[in-house]
């Protein structure tokens, strides 16, 4: 365990499987480890247990709470272990306890490694009360050391991930140290329905799935499309400043690239099966970097050259588990705003210094104001395996991107054993305006895959060197970006990203034909339109209006198109504003050019 706070969390699961028994003498336990904000345990019911259920199996892990039981470890022999659950029954202990002895701690998950822990002789059990479980601990002394928490749903769980092991329910609780801390997570959960992308991005008409289309796979309605070409054109600038090209590739390739590349191996099963054509094999595009290193091995360089920034908002394909699948943060088809910079040993810091100051940017464009960089690192016991086998250039490579990031001022973590295959990476963690937490986006350094594809630079004495090659893809995909900034914004995009800017509300049918006049001049100098021709009241179309979350709705009548001032309704605000045409409009274009 990492710190208090999991211990207790663990801890909590104890007590609440302790509390399970109790109420359901025949259950059979699987694995409770710690996760995000809590903790869940799988858990084989005689009959699938109700909400109601999960109700009383909370009030008595509470009440065990607070009779402050103790928490007592005992080791044992892992064949004593064995014949202790065969004793009570606890089928999923035995099948776990024999696993580990008979294969060891290889093929355990981390979910599994918490309850066994990774020794395959001696194994240590807990007792809480009558309780007794398989753990390697660590836990709180006694379980009033455990501080608020709430049993939140129940799942399905096929026991080990396999469909065709027997289906537990898993029983997911969140816990706290203190009962504020709690209420707070529980208001933002319940802030986060609201915000839910899925609901709204249906609601405001951004995207859909379809069945004959395929799950996974999203079909961006017209309000959609203009949001991704807002953020393709601010890609673009942002770019354009820092000196990248914009490249173009097929969406498909032969199955001789992505050997090449290495990718192959490691990634066959995330990728679409592959289609036989004139004799050859072909796969859909998964990722862009082989595509990108062709390109960039079209014309010989000079250190001159370098660096070479290539970009492209590319399309891959992805074959994504479909329980897996999650609205659009978890799609089989995505466009990356993907890059490749290709530089010198001695560029690299400075080049990816100005792709850290890049997120901030687009960080402070988007109000996102908590963040941190988690830089994943190889471990030696994957090198040639999971990781390309050169131990002395991971050590520089690692130490290079931490660097970078130390001189960036940017807040990051360290973790092992979750790099590319072919570099350090970093993965990018924001959180939303309610506290809700995301991983946008990569950033990886790359070693190894330029040597492959012989790719090389002249440098100033004349010799041939082999560059090095940074991925990044600071703006995500369209997919992942625009579900977080659904949640983030609750639908209410800022003016240059909302599909509508203003929504124009007639008063009635004779005041259309002027209101098509006005919302016109407005579309003429680039600001997007609406107008409800609808044969409803002016109290209906407005409803509908603040519904689909314009910024601004502008109700027309006799006044306004006589001159006056207008009455202008602005979101979030219950006052309305009093204001000139030509000073709306000015107001509208200056949000929309400064993207405020």
């Amino acid at each position: 365990m990492e710190n208090k706070l999991e211990i207790m969390r663990h801890s909590c699961a104890h007590v609440v499987a302790a509390a399970a028994r109790e109420l359901f003498p025949d259950a059979k336990f699987g694995v409770g480890p710690v996760v995000d904000h809590g903790f869940y345990y799988d858990i084989d019911f005689p009959e699938n247990i109700t909400d109601e259920d999960l109700k009383k199996i909370e009030k008595k892990a509470k009440h065990m709470i607070k009779q402050n039981l103790k928490f007592e470890r005992k080791e044992m022999k892992i064949d004593e272990a064995i014949s202790f659950f065969e004793n009570t029954k606890q089928d999923y202990k035995v099948s776990l306890l024999k696993d580990l002895k008979e294969r060891g701690t290889t093929k355990m998950t981390e979910e599994e490694l918490q309850d066994l822990g990774d020794s395959v002789e001696d194994v240590s059990l807990y007792q809480t009360g009558e309780f007794v479980d398989l753990c390697r601990g660590p836990h709180v002394e006694s379980t009033k050391e455990i501080g608020a928490f709430k049993l939140t749903k129940l799942a399905g769980a096929y026991w080990r991930g396999d469909q065709d092991n027997a289906q537990l329910q898993r029983v997911y609780g969140i816990c706290f140290e203190t009962k504020e801390e709690l209420n707070a997570h529980l208001h933002m959960l319940e802030e986060a329905k609201k915000r839910d992308h899925r609901i709204l991005g249906e609601q405001l008409e951004i995207y859909t799935f379809d069945e004959e289309v395929g799950p996974g796979l999203p079909l961006w309605l017209p309000n959609g499309g203009i949001i991704i070409e807002e953020i393709e054109k601010l890609a673009k600038e942002v770019e354009n400043k820092y000196g990248y090209s914009r490249v173009r590739t097929p969406h498909v390739a032969k199955e001789s690239l992505y050997l090449r590349s290495g990718h192959l191996p490691y990634y066959k099963e995330s990728m679409f099966p592959p289609m036989e054509m004139d004799n050859e094999t072909y796969y859909l595009k998964a990722m862009n970097c082989p595509h990108h290193h062709k390109i960039f091995g079209t014309h010989k360089k000079s250190y001159r050259d370098m660096p070479v920034r290539l970009a492209e908002y590319g399309a891959n394909y992805r074959y994504e588990d479909s329980g897996a699948l999650f609205g659009l943060m978890r799609v089989r088809s995505l466009s990356m705003n993907d890059a490749h910079i290709y530089c010198t040993e001695e560029q690299f810091e400075e080049e990816f210094i100005k792709v850290l100051d890049m997120y901030k940017l687009y960080f402070d464009l988007f109000g996102i104001e908590k963040y941190k960089m988690r830089l994943s690192k190889h471990s030696k016991e994957g090198l040639g395996k999971k990781y390309v086998d050169n131990e002395k250039l991971w050590i520089k490579t690692e130490e290079q991107v931490r660097n970078a990031l130390i001189k960036s001022d940017m807040p990051f973590v360290e973790v092992e054993d979750e790099a590319a295959f072919y570099g350090p990476k970093i993965d990018v963690e924001i959180w939303s305006v309610i506290g809700r937490e995301f991983t946008l986006a990569t950033n990886q350094l790359d070693f190894a895959v330029p040597e492959r594809f012989e790719l090389t630079y002249v440098d100033k004495d004349g010799q041939e060197k082999t560059p090095i090659c940074i991925h990044r893809a600071p703006l995500s995909t369209h997919e992942r970006l625009i579900g977080f900034l659904i949640e983030h914004y609750a639908g209410a995009f800022p003016v240059w990203l909302s599909p509508v800017q203003v929504h124009f509300v007639p008063v009635s049918e004779k005041h259309i034909e002027g209101t098509r006049t006005l919302a016109q001049e407005f579309s003429d100098k680039g600001v997007r339109v609406k107008i409800d021709e609808a044969d409803e009241t002016v109290g209906n179309k407005i409803r509908k209006a603040s519904q689909s979350k314009a910024p601004y709705v502008v109700v027309v009548g006799d006044k306004e198109l006589a001159g006056e001032d207008w009455q202008i309704r602005v979101r979030g605000q219950e006052d309305q504003e009093s204001m000139g045409k030509d000073k709306f409009v000015d107001r509208v274009l200056g949000e929309i050019e400064g993207r405020k």
